[in-house]
C-alpha cells in the first residue's frame, strides 16, 4: 500500500478526486441550505443557477420510481467500485497520466452523486417544504439510498423555433442546453471528453510502451559461462 500511495500517479488521481468531491459537495450543500426548490438567479444570460433535485440519472433524467431509484443507487455503487478498482489498476501499471486523469474525473463524479443518493435523505429536511435544514431534529426526508441528487447548473445557450416544414418538430420552440446538472455530472463529462480527445495519444503511448517491453523480453540472456568474446 505504501508503494501505491507514494506513486506520483496515485497522488495525481487522489488530488483530482478530492478537489472534485470537495467542490461538488460544498456547492450542493450551500444550494440546498440557502435556496428554495425551483429558485434561480441569473449570473449571465446563458448561465443560471437553478436549484432542482432529481431521483434518477445524470442531467435531471428520471428512472423508474422507487424501485428504479434503489436499482440505480446500487448500480452506481457497483459501477463506482469497478471504476475505482480499475483506476488503482492503472496506477499500479503506471499507465499514461492522461488516462489516469480521465478515470479520476469519472470516478469522482460517480462518487459525488452517490453521496447525494445514499445520505442526503438522512441528513437534510425536505426541500419541498422550504429551504432545507441540515440534520433536522425530526430526522431527514428519506432513508438510506433514497436521497435526491442536487442539480443547479443551467446553461440556456440558445432558444428559437423550428421551421414549420420540419417533420415532427415543425413549429415547436426549442432551448439548448435544457438539462440542469451539477459538478459531479460535469466531472464525468470532462473525463469522457478528455478520453475522446486524447484517445489516439494514449493508445500510441501505450503501444510504444508495450513494444519496448516486448523487445526487452526478447533479448537473449547469456549464460554466465558463455564466452562473451
Amino acid at each position: 500500500m505504501s508503494s501505491l500511495t507514494s506513486n506520483p500517479l496515485f497522488k495525481r488521481a487522489a488530488l483530482i478526486v478530492f478537489l472534485v468531491l470537495l467542490i461538488d459537495q460544498v456547492v450542493k450543500i450551500w444550494i440546498k441550505t440557502h435556496m428554495y426548490l425551483g429558485e434561480e438567479f441569473e449570473i449571465t444570460k446563458w448561465f443560471v443557477i437553478h436549484f432542482t433535485e432529481n431521483n434518477g440519472m445524470a442531467f435531471g433524467m428520471e428512472f423508474g420510481g422507487k424501485a428504479g431509484k434503489i436499482f440505480l443507487s446500487l448500480f452506481r455503487i457497483v459501477a463506482s467500485l469497478g471504476i475505482g478498482w480499475y483506476l488503482i489498476h492503472l496506477i499500479r501499471q503506471r499507465t499514461h497520466p492522461i488516462l489516469i486523469t480521465c478515470f479520476s474525473f469519472i470516478f469522482a463524479g460517480a462518487v459525488g452523486n452517490i453521496i447525494d443518493s445514499a445520505v442526503y435523505g438522512l441528513m437534510f429536511s425536505d426541500s419541498m417544504d422550504g429551504v432545507s435544514r441540515f440534520l433536522p431534529a425530526e430526522g431527514g426526508y428519506a432513508g438510506f439510498l433514497h436521497g435526491r441528487v442536487v442539480d443547479m447548473l443551467y446553461f440556456p445557450l440558445m432558444s428559437g423555433r423550428f421551421p414549420d416544414w420540419l417533420p415532427i418538430w415543425g413549429g415547436d420552440t426549442f432551448l439548448f442546453f435544457r438539462p440542469v446538472f451539477n459538478i459531479a455530472d460535469s466531472s464525468i463529462s470532462i473525463g469522457v471528453f478528455l478520453f475522446i480527445i486524447f484517445q489516439n495519444r494514449i493508445s500510441a503511448a501505450m503501444k510504444k510502451k508495450e513494444d519496448a517491453l516486448k523487445v526487452s523480453q526478447e533479448e537473449p540472456v547469456l549464460d554466465s559461462g558463455e564466452n562473451l568474446s
